[in-house]
């Protein structure tokens, strides 16, 4: 399970902290509230309905959607970045939503007699977005009330062809210098990130269920709120989850943007009510 609720350095936001094999995962949600996550290790983040301040280090962001409590402190994370003369951001978002952001940018600009810089990138599902030698970003569709996408981040490396495994070094390094192709590109998905969406966000993109680590949302779990009202509304309910209980393969489940209108004692009796072992200790609900 995740660890207690814990403060950012300065004590500004709070967020919860995580370790998860040789990453952290950072971060903090609840619905109509705010969103943010970040993996330090790999210097990305996934949504900015708030900044805790030892966030601005990350220049990547990936934006599910521009509903507020997903993309409130875009503004303020820039300018804290100028003032501190950190180098322009990458921030990744929905194509659609590109130029009324750029537009917001350009008035908070003015409002704070300040550059806000940084590289805005938008993005549509089937987009493949390079990072690193190693890292791979995708992005996949997602069903909201307003565009939205999820980010599945891979993991890539370069292994020998199987007929080359087992020669003697010498021979696999002429054959390389002969221009021959002696290595094969090998993709792991370690990070998936739903975003706000109606079940059918995991369902057309399968690879979700397959990703080491799932940050998705749960936004509803009492057996009192209507799931039909709920996916009309573009949000998953936990009946959801228990009908799909079998199609989940990842290492670890992160539950989260749950509804202001149920208690962490509620949420907590629900979810252990309706998956009494968590899917084997995987599902965690982040409270």
């Amino acid at each position: 399970m995740a660890e207690e609720l814990e403060y950012g350095p300065d004590q500004d936001i709070p967020y919860r902290s995580m370790p998860y094999g040789n990453v952290t995962l950072e971060g903090f949600s609840r619905a109509a509230m705010q969103t943010y996550w970040r993996i330090p290790e790999y210097r990305i983040g996934f949504d900015l309905g708030a900044q805790p301040w030892c966030f601005m280090g990350t220049p990547i962001w990936c934006l599910s959607h521009t509903h507020l409590d997903h993309c409130a402190a875009l503004p303020a994370y820039l300018a804290r970045r100028r003032m501190m003369k950190m180098p322009p951001p990458t921030v990744f978002l929905p194509e659609p939503s590109v130029e009324l952001v750029q537009r917001m940018l350009r008035m908070w600009s003015r409002l704070d007699s300040g550059g806000l810089p940084c590289d805005l990138q938008g993005v549509v599902p089937g987009d493949e977005i390079p990072l690193s030698r190693e890292l791979v970003l995708t992005v996949h569709e997602t069903f909201h009330t307003i565009p939205s996408v999820g980010y599945v981040l891979w993991d890539r490396r370069n292994k020998l062809r199987d007929e080359y495994i087992g020669l003697p070094q010498d021979q696999i390094r002429d054959l390389r210098l002969s221009g021959v192709e002696i290595t094969r590109e090998v993709r792991k998905p370690v990070v998936a990130y739903l975003g706000d969406s109606r079940p059918e966000g995991l369902d057309e993109n399968p690879i979700m269920y397959d990703a080491e680590l799932l940050i998705m949302e749960t936004t509803f779990v009492s057996p009192f709120h209507r799931v039909e009202k709920i996916h009309k509304h573009g949000h998953i309910h936990l009946d959801d989850v228990v009908q799909r209980q079998d199609r989940f393969h990842n290492r670890r489940i992160i539950a989260s943007h749950f509804t202001l209108r149920s208690t962490c004692h509620e949420i907590e009796r629900c979810v252990r009510r309706a998956l009494p072992d968590l899917l084997g200790d995987r599902f965690v609900p982040w409270l």
